[in-house]
């Protein structure tokens, strides 16, 4: 086994992550008895919570993780955006969060009795393309002074200029990480790394046979996209990267963390955070991957949406 990787000074990474935000809410409360109007339980509400979501959250990754985090989305004129405002503010985030009057801010809340999710109810629509050049504009002038750059895609249409903004990472020389959404990778083509999961890879590449015909299949799709690489986040099974290198995919494979797991929800928040963050400090992406796969080992053990701090990732180590 080989010896755990190094965990870099962090204090100087500074990160853009740019995407769709959501407020994450939580009701808490204790399930003694099942409703007279229909088969379900019925949950007593004893408190409630707040947190980030979507890139928010990967934004409160970076920072946890010892690094400087600017945030650029959008929200609606509403509550909820506010909540989010206010909730970036608390975390050391510098969050430019553009309003849309016609957008409502995304929100999932999620009923939680007995420690268990009982329900998820989303509210969310799409921004105004006027907004989202405002967005771009913005990423224009932010882009200089940073050392990565994350754009976090969870299809809610706040990332309608991706391909720009990828062109103009890699002109500036970031490396663009993408968390990607959809059956259509393509609007990703130039990104440094993408970062999908099983049922995402599935969606563009089609089933694999085996690990060889998985190999084969991501090959393809890096030189057909123009990748340095791709991590393949498998849940129980660990993650993989293949990495474009002399035409065809190298990989290397890191296995899960032996740990219980809780709840997988952000993980791939804390993955992609974890990356940016060790490559804007100076480790090699063989070294990142690692690293991040002990910070997604640390956060499945957590209730909802979480972060792992730098201490608990070298504890891990």
């Amino acid at each position: 086994m080989s010896p755990p990787p190094a965990l870099p000074d962090t204090s100087a990474a500074r990160v853009l992550v740019v995407g769709d935000v959501m407020l994450d809410r939580y009701w808490f409360g204790e399930v003694s008895r099942i409703s007279p109007e229909a088969p379900v339980p019925v949950v007593r509400v004893e408190r409630t919570e707040e947190r980030p979501g979507g890139a928010a959250n990967v934004a409160r990754n970076c920072t946890a993780l010892g690094a400087r985090a600017t945030l650029l989305s959008v929200v609606g004129a509403d509550e909820a955006g506010r909540s989010l405002a206010r909730l970036m503010a608390d975390e050391r985030i510098a969050a430019s969060l553009h309003e849309d009057a016609a957008l409502s801010t995304t929100i999932k809340l999620r009923v939680i009795g007995r420690q268990q999710q009982l329900l998820r109810v989303d509210f969310e629509n799409s921004p105004a393309h006027e907004v989202l050049q405002a967005k771009l504009a913005e990423y224009r002038r932010q882009l200089p002074g940073c050392d990565a750059v994350i754009l976090s895609d969870y299809g809610k249409g706040g990332l309608a200029h991706i391909g720009e903004m990828i062109r103009l990472g890699r002109d500036a020389g970031k490396p663009v990480l993408v968390d990607p959404k959809g059956e259509d990778f393509s609007r990703y083509a130039g990104a440094t790394l993408l970062t999908p999961n099983r049922a995402e890879l599935r969606q563009v590449v089609g089933r694999w046979r085996d690990e060889d015909d998985l190999r084969a299949r991501c090959g393809r799709l890096l030189r057909e996209l123009g990748l340095q690489a791709l991590l393949l986040t498998r849940s129980e099974e660990g993650m993989t990267l293949f990495s474009a290198a002399d035409g065809a995919a190298a990989a290397l494979h890191e296995p899960a963390q032996a740990r219980e797991v809780y709840d997988v929800s952000g993980a791939g928040d804390t993955v992609i955070a974890a990356l940016a963050v060790m490559l804007a400090s100076g480790a090699d992406l063989p070294a990142a991957v690692r690293l991040a796969n002990r910070a997604a080992g640390i956060v499945v053990g957590k209730l909802g949406t979480a972060v792992a701090s730098l201490e608990e990732v070298r504890g891990a180590l």
